[in-house]
């Protein structure tokens, strides 16, 4: 079956009501989603630039502020599975209007929180409506733009990757503008979250219950005895470790090795913001392209040379390590990509894309805990450093297992 054709069913399988489309369509949509997008990152990126004044505020220990890297994955992989029902009952648009504002109100009081499980609880809060929104982000761009997938998700992408270097970027000054308060550095990305709800109360109105979401089974597709699902899975999850050990992490690797707080943060930007240009160039490249694997081999090369930097000399060549580890952790674009090239048909790729983002956010989980933990136990960066170079290798085996020709449907 020819892609045309798959992307044609796609199309036909989200296409929205008469009135929504003639309304709708234009500006507004662009806008809602872009400033979405913003905001599916800033609460992860912002913690990793104070990770250390927050740990000193609130007296966290290391393996705790590891637990606290590996609360959005698990919370990715948990509330996620609520996204299709909920927008089977109530619409997309709306579920989405309603993340936004979950998130808002959870960054809003975070920085209040006299302690760490309060301060936990505020960040699941957000997360949830961050997970929710994952979900459903790609239900949207159909929807609204069934004949501009491919454009609309470069841009979505653009968008998501530019906050989380925002994040990263603007929290340390923010803080030092506001006399070195952690808590309004963090805080003031509840106001980012407030603005994106507005247009999405526009689009809430304009849903119609029991419209398509995608969310309904591809008959005949049992992902769970799929071997390419499962390989695609184990990419996604171990990439999405690396990730998450990167944004929550890096900054204060670069912090320990004698850098200014205000540039480790301009690092991890660096980092964050490599994904923006990568976001375009690699699923178009990646279409092209019959098998997937060298991509990812060559993206597990970057990595190595990045975490082998860091490890060896972290303050020697800051930039580069910072640029090599934001090239390798653009394989979340190539994951994304890969799983829509993975099922002929539009419903098998959301089927498809909620098992492996669920179940690899499931696998991806431990890891920044038990980064942490080895990071407290050892007292240095070296053995945290090794254990994510070497899980770099299980990853590049599955990605190009997942990379071959291959259909779920099959």
């Amino acid at each position: 079956m020819s892609d045309a054709k798959t992307i044609s069913e796609a199309a036909k399988e989200a296409v929205p009501p008469k009135g929504v489309q003639a309304r709708i369509r234009g500006p507004l949509v662009v806008v809602a989603i872009l400033l979405a997008a913003l905001n599916l990152r800033p609460a992860i990126t912002s913690l990793g630039s104070v990770l250390e004044e927050t740990r000193d505020g609130l007296g966290m220990s290391g393996a705790v502020a590891g637990l606290l890297t590996s609360v959005p994955v698990l919370c990715f992989a948990v509330f996620g599975i609520a996204a299709p029902r909920l927008a089977r009952r109530f619409g997309p648009a709306a579920v989405v209007c309603a993340g936004m504002a979950v998130i808002a109100l959870g960054l809003a009081l975070r920085p209040f929180a006299g302690g760490t499980p309060v301060f936990l609880a505020a960040s699941v809060f957000a997360l949830a409506g961050i997970a929710v929104t994952n979900v459903l982000m790609p239900v949207i761009v159909k929807r609204y733009f069934p004949d501009r997938v491919g454009p609309m998700t470069g841009i979505y992408s653009m968008a998501l990757t530019t906050g989380a270097a925002l994040g990263s970027a603007a929290t340390v000054p923010v803080a030092h503008a506001a006399g070195g308060s952690w808590r309004v550095g963090l805080g003031v990305w509840a106001v980012v979250a407030v603005a994106a709800v507005l247009p999405w109360l526009a689009l809430a109105r304009d849903r119609v219950r029991g419209e398509a979401t995608g969310a309904a089974p591809a008959p005949g597709v049992r992902i769970t005895r799929s071997r390419t699902a499962w390989a695609l899975t184990v990419f996604f999850g171990l990439q999405a470790t690396s990730a998450y050990v990167v944004m929550g992490w890096l900054p204060q690797i670069f912090r320990d090795a004698g850098v200014a707080p205000g540039t480790a943060g301009l690092l991890s930007a660096v980092a964050a913001g490599m994904g923006v240009p990568l976001s375009f160039v690699l699923p178009a490249l990646a279409g092209r392209m019959r098998h997937q694997g060298p991509l990812v081999v060559a993206l597990g090369l970057f990595g190595l040379a990045g975490y082998g930097g860091l490890w060896l000399a972290p303050a020697a060549a800051p930039l580069l390590w910072a640029v090599l580890l934001g090239i390798t952790n653009a394989t979340f674009p190539l994951a994304l990509t890969m799983i829509g090239m993975r099922s002929r048909t539009g419903s098998g790729v959301v089927r498809l894309s909620a098992f492996t983002q669920c179940a690899g956010y499931l696998i991806a989980f431990p890891g920044p805990i038990l980064f942490g933990a080895l990071y407290q136990h050892s007292g240095g960066w070296g053995l945290p450093i090794g254990f994510m170079a070497a899980i770099l290798l299980p990853q590049t085996v599955a990605g190009v297992l997942a990379g071959r020709s291959r259909f779920v449907e099959d």
